[in-house]
């Protein structure tokens, strides 16, 4: 393939990637105005590699689990460890050489050629480390084996997986390599999925699946049976307050790593995307956490102020705390 080829193909799959984007991801699209130029479609090319993973998992039915799945996720971990070939200082290294890992594994590619060739392009260009993009197939694997989680420690590990390691994926193309900024990184990404499965509650139910951990939910008295009944009542309720108020310590605990980001519009826009998606918390709220009748939103009108908001006072979207963030303890002697 000649260069001008090659270039042609990157620039079709960053196209591909930015559709991907504004179909799935309505917030993430809103919030990707602030960034700018290659930072804006590094973000796209990230975006749909995470969605074309999702979909290995979730396109083909609640129920149905087909029986090359496995094999296409090891397919994917393959594509990945081909992108590092002639990068091995940035490789993994818990799962060894790449190109000994490119020897195994035959399976159709989830993703079009034109995308992985943009996903390749944005790795070398800001030098992303290969192990988040490992670690989100993890967690993939993981909806493969498990539909229930016991407790909070096992749900923490998922969040991570599936949401915590695309922080540490986009902070290179924010602007920044400080390992500092890792760990407010992955708190926003745990944040945003716990958000998730709070709005997602029924939904998931539907799917065959509860993340909401057993031992939380009997701490408060409820049952997965309640769930089914969609009760909204006191045990409900207050099971839902104490959710809620872990999700804002892992929005506040990412607030405080902003300032790490120095890529033009890179604060703003983490400011807002955790604004918005904060924002759907509130909604549950006004709700009374009822989230089973409908589904939590925020508005298009909504969006708008809260981006108003980002660009006037940084500091009110998505505030850092005033200081240490402690998450909160179940109900003394009810819970683990």
């Amino acid at each position: 393939m000649s260069s001008h080829d090659a270039q042609e193909l990157v620039e079709r799959g960053y196209r591909l990637a930015k559709e991907v984007t504004r179909h799935h991801a309505k917030s993430f699209f809103f919030a990707s105005y602030l960034l700018f130029g290659q930072r804006r479609k590094a973000a796209f090319a990230l975006y749909a590699f995470c969605r074309r993973l999702d979909d290995l998992v979730d396109g083909d039915g609640p129920d149905v689990v087909p029986v090359d799945l496995p094999v296409r996720l090891a397919k994917a971990r393959q594509r990945v460890a081909e992108l590092y070939l002639p990068m091995p200082e940035l490789a993994s290294k818990e799962l060894g050489s790449p190109a000994e890992r490119l020897m195994t594994a035959e399976a159709q590619s989830p993703w079009d050629a034109g995308e992985f060739a943009a996903l390749e392009h944005t790795v070398r260009h800001y030098r992303i480390p290969e192990q988040p993009f490992q670690d989100l197939i993890s967690g993939m694997e993981m909806d493969l084996t498990k539909n229930r989680y016991s407790t909070w420690e096992e749900l923490d590990l998922y969040c991570y997986r599936v949401a915590g390691v695309v922080g540490l994926m986009l902070t290179p193309v924010l602007g920044c390599s400080d390992v500092e900024a890792a760990q407010p990184a992955a708190d926003l990404g745990r944040a945003m999925q716990l958000t998730n499965i709070l709005r997602d509650v029924r939904e998931d139910l539907e799917r065959g699946r509860v993340y909401l951990p057993a031992e939380e939910l009997a701490a408060f008295g409820l049952t997965e049976e309640d769930l089914r009944l969609g009760k909204v009542d006191e045990r409900w309720r207050a099971f839902m307050r104490f959710q809620v108020e872990r999700s804002r310590v892992y929005y506040a605990r990412a607030a405080a790593g902003v300032h790490y980001l120095s890529g033009f519009g890179s604060q703003r826009m983490v400011r807002l995307m955790g604004a918005i998606y904060g924002d759907i918390l509130r909604d549950i709220e006004a709700r009374d956490y009822d989230v089973f009748s409908a589904r939590a939103h925020v508005t298009t009108r909504r969006k708008l102020a809260l981006a108003t908001a980002a660009f006037v006072r940084p500091g009110t979207a998505l505030p850092a705390p005033r200081g240490e963030a402690p998450v909160p303890l179940l109900p003394t002697g009810t819970g683990g």
